[in-house]
């Protein structure tokens, strides 16, 4: 399967300013594979370094940070001479040999030759937990589920995806139909390499829910491992009142749906560890549409979304036939699989900052709120070819913005003051706003 993100590490791999590179992204996402596949691709080895339980590198990185030393290990555990300039050198599971993530700065400082990608489950937990963290001597970069466009080059479907690459909306009209079937099963089946590898080799629906199921499993598992105990049931509440949260018309993140009476500071700690293992993704509210708009972040207003969309589905426990051949009472959390599906292919884009606004007497809601380097797009979430915005036309007129856009199943067109972009091309926001 083929990950864009190969993309982005070889511009890192280019960069002449180079640092180690981080991977961030939740369990399962594909980070060892996509470290593995890029190292086969650009360059002639691959050190391959697991850190997960290998007594050998503890005791290398319990010593000091002298890098010849710690190269010639690396070379004795890997099995081969590691030349700085062909080899690429990765630390998975570094969480568990958190001197081993220390090192970093000091390959950084003192042999920058040396081309190093280093990630782990839990990562982003553990970089809360005291640990001596290199910061400005590491790159970052995250990598999400796959996206739609990546479903489709999973599928077979090459051409299709470079209709999507290209943003050209008169050949997503013509193959309509195409677009629409592949995006209903990307509704079910989500963006998890494991699920979508399981669907392209088996066409089994039941095996794709086996899959996922196993993941939430996992995730779970996670929790009663790995969070501290005084807050694993908290977690596992909020976790799970998700899908209801996003059933509302109003998505707004209510504490009173996970137990009645539950307050804000009573799970604090719970959101932040989810957010920290990626997850889950917060969306804040914002008063109004102002460079910057973090400025305006209404931090006790959210709405929070799972990292893929299949796997909000199988927390939901929906069934294949309702999402593929559509269901009356299925309508309106068929807006939440859309607003989930559309940010999951947003979050991708790390040049979009992403939030939603609200007016102050709750009469209209913006679905998000995205703010580039050079313009805020208020962007409108529909499920089917309705074309009615009302709130977007109240944001419009009350801050009168140049350029809106909406999103649904209808074709790409351009009116005087919105341009409704189709679902299946919504990575291409900005070229259909400027087209």
């Amino acid at each position: 399967m083929y990950r864009e993100t190969i993309g982005q590490l070889k511009k890192w791999k280019d960069s002449p300013g180079r640092k180690p590179l981080i991977l961030k992204g939740a369990r399962q996402v594909g980070k060892t594979w996509l470290m593995k596949e890029f190292g086969r691709i650009h360059y002639k080895s691959c050190a391959y370094i697991s850190m997960d339980e290998n007594e050998r590198m503890e005791d290398v990185f319990r010593e000091a940070f002298d890098i010849p030393r710690i190269i010639t290990a690396l070379e004795i555990e890997a099995g081969f001479k590691i030349e700085p300039s062909d080899t690429l050198i990765i630390f998975d599971e570094v969480q568990e040999i958190p001197r081993a993530l220390k090192s970093l700065k000091y390959f950084y400082e003192n042999a920058p030759e040396y081309q190093i990608i280093a990630a782990g489950s839990l990562l982003g937990v553990a970089l809360h937990e005291g640990t001596s963290f290199p910061v400005g001597k590491v790159d970052f970069l995250d990598l999400y589920p796959m996206t739609y466009r990546e479903f489709l080059r999973a599928c077979g479907e090459e051409q299709l995806a470079e209709v999507l690459e290209k943003s050209d909306f008169d050949m997503m009209r013509v193959f309509k139909n195409k677009f629409t079937d592949y995006l209903k099963q990307y509704y079910f089946v989500g963006g998890m390499p494991e699920a979508v590898l399981a669907f392209v080799t088996e066409k089994d629906f039941k095996r794709v829910r086996e899959v996922q199921n196993k993941l939430l499993a996992a995730y779970e598992n996670d929790l009663s491992k790995h969070a501290p105990k005084e807050i694993v049931t908290r977690i596992r509440m909020l976790w799970n009142s998700i899908p209801a949260q996003l059933a509302k018309e109003n998505k707004k993140f209510i504490y009173g749906l996970i137990r009645e009476g539950a307050r804000a500071r009573e799970y604090e700690l719970a959101l932040t560890w989810l957010e920290d293992t990626g997850l889950v993704h917060k969306v804040n509210r914002v008063s109004k549409p102002d460079f910057p708009l973090r400025a305006y972040q209404d931090f006790g207003a959210f709405k929070l979304f799972v990292l893929d969309v299949g796997l909000l589905g199988a927390m939901a426990r929906l069934n294949v036939k309702v999402i593929l051949e559509g269901n009356r009472m299925f309508e309106e959390f068929k807006g939440a699989l859309t607003e989930q599906y559309v940010l999951q292919q947003l979050l991708v884009h790390p040049e979009y900052d992403i939030f939603y606004w609200s007016a102050e007497n709750a009469t209209a809601e913006l679905d998000f709120l995205l703010q580039t380097d050079e313009r805020i797009i208020p962007l409108e979430v529909k499920a089917e070819e309705n074309l009615q915005a009302k709130s977007l036309k109240v944001f419009v007129q009350k801050y009168g913005v140049p350029m809106a856009a909406r999103t649904s199943m209808s074709d790409y067109r351009k009116q005087d003051w919105v341009t409704n972009v189709p679902l299946c091309g919504i990575e291409g926001l900005e070229p259909a706003l400027e087209s």
